[in-house]
């Protein structure tokens, strides 16, 4: 008989990504599906959950799951209690897939697993202090010292996406307005290229066929071909992703700030006008050490190994 397989899934605003984690942290085969959407049911997406863990471990036995949830996850790592971009409401999510799986499940915020990834096998490893900032649908974040996450009072810091930058500005998922991940996140990257899509030509309209069918992945392969209108939005959501930066930093003073998430795969593309910000912007910039701002190395997939670090815990 196969030996237990250790999955890790991350759990966001567009996808769940679901994959085999070995010991190295290696990923050895994964499973995708479309996250349905906050305006579904639990069920819904609970069912897109068992179903990728299920796909990556194919005819393996399921030895234990880890979870990384882009929501508020409470301190006892049983339940989501607010998730700006899914349907959770204080849903005891780990009990209920348990019973579904049949393993032992784990569960944090998907920042969090994406940090405790980068420190072991990532960007941040050897670091005394690190900051996690991951970008996808909106943002998420952590703060590492060493290999440990600080989660806070209630299981819930880092969520720096929820700060807000702009007073009375845009609307956000979150029930308030202005928050930083409106400006910098991948659905601020794809508005903000549909608005420059009216003003000057674009081969985003050619891609995509109107300004409405536009998503994150083609404004990415726009703006390595050249075009203008994805450039210019990826120069706006750097600069914001790096005013923001600078506030964590005069706060928190980390050794070292890491950008993961979808978005990250821009590269340069982003990161780019985020370091400029960041040094244009920090209080006192002249006159200390302005941390190194990278991109993490395990990419994407950061959140997803994490969570499978949490669950090899369970296993021990």
């Amino acid at each position: 008989m196969p030996a237990p397989v250790t999955v890790g899934v991350d759990i966001g605003g567009t996808k769940v990504l679901a994959g085999v984690v070995d010991t190295d942290g290696a990923v050895v085969r994964t499973a995708r599906r479309t996250t349905p959407g906050r305006r579904v049911r639990v069920r819904e997406v609970e069912d897109a959950l068992v179903e990728a863990v299920l796909e990556a471990a194919g005819d393996d036995p399921l030895g234990a799951v880890g979870i990384a949830a882009a929501g508020f996850v409470d301190s006892a790592g049983e339940r989501v209690m607010f998730a700006p971009h899914l349907p959770w409401q204080g849903e005891p999510l780990r009990d209920l897939l348990e019973a579904r799986l049949g393993c032992p499940v784990v569960l944090d915020n998907d920042a969090n697993c994406a940090a405790r990834a980068e420190a072991h096998h990532g960007a941040a490893r050897g670091a005394a202090s690190a900051l996690m900032i991951t970008m996808g649908t909106g943002i998420g974040g952590a703060l590492l010292l060493g290999d440990r996450v600080l989660r806070g009072a209630n299981g819930m810091a880092g969520e720096f996406g929820h700060m807000q930058v702009v007073p009375d500005g845009r609307a956000c998922e979150c029930g308030r307005s202005g928050c930083w991940e409106q400006y910098s996140s991948g659905n601020a990257l794809v508005r903000d290229a549909r608005a420059l899509m009216a003003e000057q030509p674009s081969v985003l309209e050619e891609m995509s066929g109107g300004a409405d069918r536009v998503t994150g992945p083609m404004v990415t392969a726009a703006a390595e071909q050249g075009d203008l209108v994805a450039r210019a939005a990826f120069a706006s959501v750097g600069d914001w992703l790096g005013i923001g930066t600078a506030n964590l930093v005069a706060a928190l003073d980390p050794e070292l700030v890491v950008v993961g998430g979808g978005v990250i795969s821009a590269g340069d593309r982003l990161l780019g006008p985020a370091r400029a910000a960041l040094q244009r912007s920090l209080v006192g910039g002249a006159h200390r050490v302005v941390p190194e701002l990278v991109a993490a190395r395990l990419g994407p997939q950061s959140g997803m190994v994490g969570a499978a670090l949490l669950a090899a815990q369970l296993r021990r």
